[in-house]
């Protein structure tokens, strides 16, 4: 049972992604518990100050996390700044050049049907209270930012980002959503000794997972609840990335099943579906 369940958690829990240059995938339908999503990241400097690839027959979404660059997809040029966001359709070639260095999360989902290119400033987000907003009460109060939701056309993906304010839970009440949508969550902007539990279960008296996280930690959630919870005195922030099982049917925010025991207070993302 044991080997079993190593087995397991190493297709769910992926350590220190962030420890490289270049662009690098470390998450994949091949080598994790994802059927559709796929995830990397694409790290550039003086020393590697481009990439180019293809996004062959997936589609594609890059959310900058720091520093800045120019990404050119199908003729057009994008300056992107921290959080900004590119959806990239499927059968495109993709050239970054860092400005002078850049950090950009990299998603993909397969997709039979192609959707156009789309720059999403987050100057634009924030001005947009169903995609920018914070949620919680005391203890669970967090702020979400939604990069490629209901803004952007596309087949499967969904993505953003969640700050919670110092030693609260996120992702409060626990949720799940695993017949519509599979999830991982990213840990970025956490310097140590910041860090977090994650954990993900569908047995609430003995959960599957629980872990510890830091930055450029990613954890897997194929199906149950996933709340987190950070140390006192330190945030923890996360981007989480969706993909839907029936593209363009299943791709939807914000419907949750909340476990019963906490479902009085609904799902805390309400405002996503104004």
């Amino acid at each position: 049972m044991a080997t079993q369940a190593n087995a397991m958690i190493e297709k769910m829990v992926f350590r220190k992604t962030n420890q490289h240059v270049g662009r690098r995938m470390s998450v994949t339908p091949s080598n994790s518990t994802n059927q559709h999503l796929s995830y990397g990241r694409i790290i550039l400097n003086s020393s590697t100050p481009s990439v180019a690839f293809t996004t062959g027959k997936q589609e594609t979404g890059l959310i900058c996390l720091s520093g800045a660059a120019m990404v050119k997809v199908g003729g057009q040029s994008f300056n992107c700044v921290q959080y900004d966001s590119i959806y990239i359709p499927r059968d495109n070639s993709v050239e970054i050049l860092a400005a002078p260095t850049v950090d950009f999360a990299e998603f993909a989902a397969p997709v039979d049907n192609t959707y156009p290119v789309q720059f999403v400033r987050y100057a634009e987000i924030s001005q947009d209270p169903s995609l920018k907003f914070t949620t919680g009460t005391p203890g669970q109060q967090r702020h979400l930012s939604i990069c490629l939701g209901k803004n952007v056309q596309a087949g499967r993906l969904l993505a953003g980002f969640t700050f919670s304010e110092p030693g609260n839970w996120t992702s409060w009440p626990p949720h799940e959503h695993a017949k519509m949508l599979e999830e991982m969550y990213v840990y970025f902007n956490m310097p140590a000794p910041a860090f977090g539990l994650q954990l993900v279960y569908n047995d609430r008296e003995y959960p599957e997972l629980v872990v510890p996280v830091r930055d450029g930690d990613a954890v897997l959630m194929p199906s149950g609840y996933h709340p987190n919870v950070s140390v006192p005195g330190h945030t923890i922030g996360f981007l989480w990335a969706m993909a839907a099982h029936r593209e363009k049917e299943d791709r939807q925010f914000g419907v949750v099943n909340v476990q019963p025991d906490f479902s009085q207070s609904g799902s805390g993302l309400e405002a996503s579906r104004k």
